[in-house]
């Protein structure tokens, strides 16, 4: 485990920590689920009992609320934890499928034929700045590589180190009393820290949460390596979202309250906020003079810290100043913070601008669009490539809903109906992901539990004896797990 020393790791820290998860990762991989899965639920437990210390520490370095904003996601973040213990006791996650010998199968016969899903092995994580617990040291992407047996080397994220370090102390120590080897977990410190330990032969995958600009240079990185890995990286999303004309007809008010309190949460500072709100243009000053009405009384609140201030304030600066770009409502910047802003534009403009306008602003700012026509609505659905969601507010025989969800599947991750993409539920079915550029692979998600995927490799075993074979694939099935026999769902 490496000490925080003025704000970096030294280069024999990072070779020290990169040689302790090499030499851990075969033990990792042969230790049983179950045994994982009591080192997570102790990590968990060992977190939720320096809740006192890790809460106001992670408020004192990003200035987020104690409650109920860093409270929850600490909460969150043990949830996730035990969440994937349980999935790995289960077992299913490992895909064990086994084909039995058969002379007369077509295509010239089959032999004994075993296959499984195994860890990749050591795993590089850059945590994110904007959720110090549930996308940081023992965050999602964490959790889900240490369930599925790999070690995981965190490159903190320099907007909170000291919880990082406390966080990094607590879990790995759990790790290793409950019987995970040294070496399990490790943070390190510093920006070319992260890139050497990037295209270190030992590191087999990597996983990043933040900015367009930061995440396609690590993946390129990535990608260049002599032997390229995988590199995971969810950088970003505007996350459209359209009403309907019966919506905007039936439930305007209602509609403009959900959608202020989504992009403002928490400072508008979620990868998940709605950057784009899509109105008819013969409602738009309905919504408008609502939105407007109520974001007077909405305070300054501040930034986690001083650089995405500054990114935020130059952004907003870009779109304020486009010509097609009304500003609705100007919120006051100080020393107090930001406060939200409301532009406009029309569905026309926007689509003649679209990477001007249409780019993630990382802050207490959106814009409402409007559209003249059900076809032009589509075309702005059209002309996105990649989201983490979208969101359609309409009513359940709306014609254009149904066309907007059926283009949205193709270009979101998650698309929403009647709600908004803010607050992403841990469960078996979440896909916080999409299409690029919101993140590096649309096949994988950060969160629920499929996550465990990206730090797996399926490997087949063939006519290979008992002993040699990992446990899961044996005869008799010794540890219980589902498999698919011949065909056939089975425990047997």
């Amino acid at each position: 485990m490496t000490t925080l020393q003025d704000g970096t790791s030294t280069e024999q820290e990072l070779a020290d920590v990169l040689g302790a998860a090499d030499a851990a990762a075969a033990e990792l991989r042969s230790l049983p689920g179950a045994a994982r899965a009591a080192a997570l639920r102790r990590a968990a437990d060992a977190m939720d009992a320096a809740a006192g210390d890790l809460v106001p520490l992670a408020h004192q370095e990003t200035s987020l609320p104690v409650r109920p904003r860093l409270a929850g996601e600490l909460g969150r973040t043990t949830f996730q934890l035990r969440l994937l213990a349980e999935v790995v006791e289960e077992g299913s996650y490992l895909e064990v499928t086994l084909d039995s010998p058969d002379p007369d199968w077509p295509a010239g016969g089959r032999p004994d034929v075993r296959r499984m899903l195994r860890p990749v092995g050591p795993v590089l994580n850059f945590a994110a700045s904007n959720f110090p617990f549930a996308f940081s040291v023992a965050g999602g992407d964490t959790a889900a590589a240490l369930a599925a047996g790999c070690p995981v080397v965190v490159k903190a994220n320099p907007g909170h180190p000291a919880v990082s370090a406390l966080t990094g102390s607590l879990v790995a120590d759990a790790l290793t009393a409950a019987g995970l080897p040294a070496g399990s977990l490790a943070v390190v410190y510093g920006e070319e820290i992260g890139r050497a330990a990037l295209v270190d032969p030992r590191i087999r995958a990597g996983t990043f949460t933040g900015s367009p600009a930061g995440g396609r240079a690590l993946f390129d990185i990535a990608s260049s390596r002599p032997d390229p890995i995988p590199f995971y990286a969810e950088m970003g999303s505007v996350n459209p979202a359209f009403v309907t004309p019966p919506a905007a007809a039936s439930r305007a008010t209602e509609i403009a309250d959900g959608y202020l309190g989504s992009f403002t949460l928490g400072t508008g500072q979620f990868c998940t906020k709605p950057g784009l709100l899509f109105v008819p243009a013969g409602a738009a000053e309905t919504f408008e003079s609502h939105l407007v009405s109520e974001l007077a009384s909405r305070p300054a609140t501040r930034l986690l810290n001083d650089r995405i201030a500054g990114g935020y304030e130059r952004r907003l600066a870009a779109l304020t100043a486009h010509p097609a770009v009304t500003v609705l409502h100007a919120g006051a910047s100080g020393v107090d913070g930001s406060a939200p802003t409301l532009l406009g534009v029309s569905a026309a403009d926007l689509l003649a601008h679209h990477e001007e306008l249409a780019a993630e602003c990382f802050g207490p700012t959106s814009i409402v669009v409007r559209y003249a026509s059900d076809d032009e609505a589509l075309a702005c659905a059209r002309s996105f490539t990649g989201e983490l969601s979208a969101t359609v507010q309409g009513e359940g025989d709306d014609p254009l809903a149904a066309e907007l969800v059926a283009e949205l599947s193709t270009r979101a991750g998650r698309v929403l109906w009647n709600g908004w993409p803010t607050g992403i539920a841990v469960t078996y079915a979440m896909h916080h992901g999409g299409p690029f550029p919101a993140t590096t692979s649309a096949l994988h998600t950060s969160v629920g539990t499929t996550s465990l995927r990206r730090f797996l490799q399926p490997v087949t075993y063939q006519n290979m004896p008992q002993s040699l074979l990992p446990e899961p694939l044996r005869d008799g099935n010794p540890l219980g797990v589902p498999r698919r026999v011949d065909g056939v769902l089975t425990t047997r």
